[in-house]
């Protein structure tokens, strides 16, 4: 019997970033136990994310909000502009917190309590990375109630945005005004009596017609837009 032995993926490239040095090294041992996750770069504060975020490229960042000198958000923010591709998750102390909802608009697909099991932060970067969002659209929602009128506006919208959301059909728009409730893909198959699969349709042509990353960004775009209630 021959055994051909076959090629393993590359690891997840991640980089913390958080002014606990402690928090970070707990961190890197739960991350570096598992086979497809590497720790590629460590930050103890926003300035110093941005710089390594250009210059090692990870693919995952978890970023910690409450930092000296530049925070979290604004961090966030910035190595957006610059690398849409990574993916942020936002470390936080408190579950609906407005650090957590700050750093979804600034572009973080997810955020994570920190004192998250191990398996709920493992889970979290390979959800990210597959390219979902690792925080639901309702918990989103109740993020937009909490803090919504209490932040600051984020930058006015692209020229395309009305354009993008004029080029969607009718029952794309009644999904997308159903993602913004925070509802599951489950929830949209029962409201609109489609199948779960037609669903996941649906959503992925509005994601791309709409330039969005995610059904979080969907539900923060439609707030932004007016199409849900301030």
């Amino acid at each position: 019997m021959t055994v051909f032995e076959t090629a393993r993926p590359d690891p997840i490239r991640i980089m913390l970033v958080d002014d606990q040095a402690l928090l970070r090294v707990g961190f890197r041992m739960v991350l570096e136990a598992e086979d497809d996750l590497r720790v590629v770069a460590e930050a103890s504060d926003g300035a110093q994310a941005i710089a390594l975020a250009a210059s090692v490229c990870p693919q995952v960042i978890l970023m910690d909000v409450r930092m000296p000198g530049l925070d979290g958000i604004e961090a966030t923010r910035q190595i957006m502009a610059a690398q849409p591709n990574t993916r942020i998750i936002i470390l936080t102390t408190f579950d609906l917190d407005e650090y957590a909802f700050g750093g979804l608009r600034a572009g973080a697909s997810g955020f994570l309590l920190k004192n998250a099991e191990p398996g709920e932060l493992i889970t979290a970067i390979r959800t990210v990375v597959s390219g979902e969002a690792s925080v639901s659209p309702r918990v989103t929602r109740r993020l937009l109630d909490l803090f919504g009128t209490q932040l600051p506006q984020v930058d006015a919208p692209d020229a395309g945005t009305g354009t993008a959301l004029a080029a969607l059909t009718d029952r794309e728009t009644e999904v997308f005004l159903a993602i913004a409730e925070g509802l599951s893909n489950t929830e949209l198959a029962e409201r609109f009596f489609l199948s779960e699969s037609t669903v996941k349709t649906h959503v992925g042509r509005i994601l791309h017609k709409l330039g969005l990353r995610d059904r979080v960004q969907a539900v923060i775009l439609a707030y932004e837009q007016g199409l849900v209630g301030r």
